[in-house]
């Protein structure tokens, strides 16, 4: 299965997800290729968009290669890929150093993309975490792992394309994992999609800002409330 672009896979995810968001739902997409996915979600569940800033722990020379992940929230979550820590050798005092450093960057993007936007709450909620695609799941998993610290009610994970094993992990921390496609074998995210292009910051900002007015207008509208 190919998705034309970003957009049109969460299009389709959208149509999946209805049975699972509940009332009130909050869409939190991993920026930045998450976020044009969860877009078109938050607009056909009348949800909240926001983000949830994960970042990957890559091994020195090779930062695609991940020893594990980092989430920030009130108490930051670490999630270790201890294979791959022990394939490479990676000391704790390095895997502590390159977290902190995750960690810092983390910070510098919610400012850069949110300002002074309060994030949103997450406690009693469904949250639905929405990504453009899973490989390893490390990153994910910290995700899921800050969301049930912070108190999150129901946590479903939604991404058009995973590979099954990364979902199988997934499964022991979500309520529910939906995925429209679980290839084998699994090589890469980007081959399956026509239009894989990286998702500027700009975009990014735009976006948010844009869903956000929109969702407020709805809310505001001459029948909030009802129903």
């Amino acid at each position: 299965m190919r998705f034309e672009d970003r957009r049109r896979a969460g299009e389709r995810l959208a149509a999946k997800l209805r049975d699972q968001a509940g009332e009130t739902p909050l869409v939190l997409a991993l920026p930045r290729g998450g976020v044009p996915v969860a877009v078109p979600i938050a607009e056909a569940l009348g949800a909240s968009l926001d983000l949830l800033l994960v970042r990957k722990i890559g091994v020195p020379g090779h930062p695609e290669y991940a020893a594990g992940a980092v989430a920030d929230g009130a108490a930051p979550q670490i999630v270790r890929n201890e294979e791959v820590i022990a394939a490479v050798g990676l000391g704790d005092a390095t895997f502590a150093r390159l977290a902190g450093e995750q960690l810092r960057e983390i910070e510098s993007r919610r400012r850069r993309y949110l300002g002074d936007r309060a994030s949103q709450p997450v406690q009693g909620r469904t949250v639905i975490v929405v990504d453009d695609g899973i490989a390893t799941g490390a990153t994910m998993q910290a995700g899921l792992r800050a969301l049930r610290s912070a108190g999150a009610r129901r946590v479903v994970v939604a991404t058009p394309v995973a590979p099954a094993d990364a979902v199988s992990r997934l499964k022991s921390l979500a309520d529910a994992v939906v995925v429209l496609d679980m290839p084998e074998p699994f090589h890469s995210v980007g081959e399956h999609y026509v239009d894989f292009r990286q998702v500027a910051d700009d975009e990014v900002v735009a976006l948010l800002g844009g869903t956000a007015s929109r969702h407020r207008h709805t809310r505001s509208g001459p029948n909030a409330g009802q129903g």
